[in-house]
């Protein structure tokens, strides 16, 4: 597959809705509808249709259903790639899924490893066991889940296995602090460009979130911060020059070798 040198990837942070699909779909058709240019692939925050709800059981939806079928439906109309996670529910199991549709409608999935039992998402949700790793326009993407971010052992770029490292994410703006700092870590430690993709509002549950979606370059350095703002944000990620800044800076060859069990 030919390497294309620059991806453009539009970062949508909304005030999701409490617990209503419809009202989120149209909020979101709404936000992409309004980006400035064409761009190659779109992030939405976790649990985008709903919020962060432990009520699978109402708003679970089986995989080709109205919400991934609306995720075809924005890949096919602007001819770009769209990831973000929802509650999907496969046999007896209700999962929390990244889905990420490329612009032809294939897609590939993620469930979610690390659930956040604090908030009670092992009470109602299974754990995924296997990390995913798209190759779109010669870029390797690896998108994660939220509370995937606690635990840098899941996410280690091994061998370079990826170039692009994404979190959809519902988190509070009580550990706003905590977030900028893993993201910034995890762009360091694994010579990788970061995108972290949160929400804004407030929830059923009365719990705040701040937003700070952030893009960050392998040098940690910022390349956008939404702040607390409903708003949308596009940057433009260089291949060329994460590999120079790999080559020039080689850390990855004396990484420690290990496996998951």
């Amino acid at each position: 597959m030919a390497i294309q040198e620059s991806l453009s990837v539009s970062i949508i942070q909304p005030n999701t809705y409490w617990e209503s699909p419809e009202a989120n779909r149209a909020e979101l058709e709404e936000m992409i509808a309004d980006l400035p240019e064409s761009t190659d692939l779109i992030v939405l925050p976790e649990m985008f249709t709903t919020g962060f709800s432990t009520n699978p059981q109402d708003f679970a939806e089986p995989m080709n259903f109205t919400t991934h079928r609306w995720m075809r439906q924005i890949a096919a109309q602007y001819q770009t790639a769209i990831c973000g996670s929802l509650i999907i529910k496969e046999k007896d199991l209700f999962l929390n899924r990244l889905l990420f549709v490329f612009p032809n409608g294939d897609t590939s999935h993620y469930d979610k490893k690390h659930l956040f039992a604090f908030g009670g998402e092992t009470e109602f949700f299974s754990s995924g066991n296997e990390r995913l790793i798209v190759n779109y326009k010669g870029w390797k993407i690896c998108p994660l889940i939220c509370y995937d971010l606690r635990f840098p052992v899941f996410s280690r770029n091994t061998n370079l296995a990826y170039d692009l490292l994404i979190y959809s994410a519902s988190w509070p703006a009580s550990r706003s602090q905590v977030w900028d700092t893993l993201l910034k870590a995890r762009a360091l430690e694994n010579q990788s460009y970061v995108l972290g993709v949160n929400r804004v509002g407030t929830d059923g549950n009365h719990i705040a979130y701040s937003g700070d979606s952030l893009a960050i370059d392998p040098k940690g350095i910022l390349i956008a911060d939404l702040q607390s703002n409903q708003t949308s944000s596009s940057v433009h990620l260089s291949k060329n020059e994460l590999d120079n800044f790999r080559k020039k800076f080689p850390a990855h060859l004396d990484a420690d070798e290990f496996r998951l069990l």
